[in-house]
């Protein structure tokens, strides 16, 4: 017997996910630079600066960073957007940027069964490809200036 329509659609959410996170943006970093977790958030920023919310909020319309395939949010130019995962508009109202940080950084912290990738955790990962292995999906500049855009989403 099939699993339940919302298992397999899960299911095939992370396949898609797994399958266009080979093609992420590139500027893969070596590692990831340590960082600390207080509470429910990171409260340092990776880089030492702020980001650029102009920049956040390409990537997070980018394909490549997967974001758009599984958050709807306030992009009305952007069409099929998704439907996965929490709607994006308000972020800012929701979440502090010390929890934002944490979402981004590693998705799991929060919940072990996420299909969110952790984008910028390199160990005890699980079908990794060879290139990728060791190596977190964004860079610490790309997960700051996300970040700050999202930081601007608010009600």
């Amino acid at each position: 017997m099939w699993p339940p329509r919302s298992s397999r659609r899960t299911r095939a959410a992370a396949a898609l996910i797994a399958a266009s996170l080979v093609f992420a943006t590139g500027a893969q970093a070596e590692g990831p630079v340590p960082y600390r977790i207080a509470g429910d958030g990171i409260p340092e920023s990776l880089t030492g600066a702020p980001g650029d919310a102009t920049r956040g909020r390409a990537l997070v319309l980018a394909r490549t960073t997967t974001c758009i395939l599984c958050h709807s949010g306030p992009f009305p130019e952007t069409r099929f957007q998704g439907d996965l995962a929490p709607d994006l508009t308000g972020a800012g109202n929701r979440w502090s940027v010390s929890q934002l940080r944490l979402r981004l950084v590693d998705a799991s912290h929060f919940n072990p069964e996420t299909i969110m990738p952790s984008y910028y955790r390199a160990d005890g990962l699980v079908r990794v490809g060879r290139n990728f292995a060791g190596k977190p999906i964004l860079s610490a500049t790309e997960i700051e200036d996300i970040v700050a855009f999202l930081a601007t989403l608010r009600d």
